[in-house]
């Protein structure tokens, strides 16, 4: 897969005492989020999240 901007942005995964999973946040883009049961699915899944969002916004 080829880099792009999505590739330079910065991730943030924090616990969720409230939903009792893992967060994962993108700074740039604040009102993204997912929900997971790992930190490792929260951080793949709202990198998805951002690739989607940005392919619709043509972000690449």
């Amino acid at each position: 897969m080829k880099n792009t901007i999505i590739d330079s942005y910065s991730y943030r995964i924090a616990w969720s005492g409230e939903d009792n999973e893992y967060v994962g946040l993108r700074t740039e883009f604040p009102s993204l989020s997912w929900l997971a049961k790992t930190q490792e699915e929260a951080l793949q899944r709202i990198k998805e999240i951002v690739a989607d969002v940005s392919k619709d916004m043509k972000i690449t």
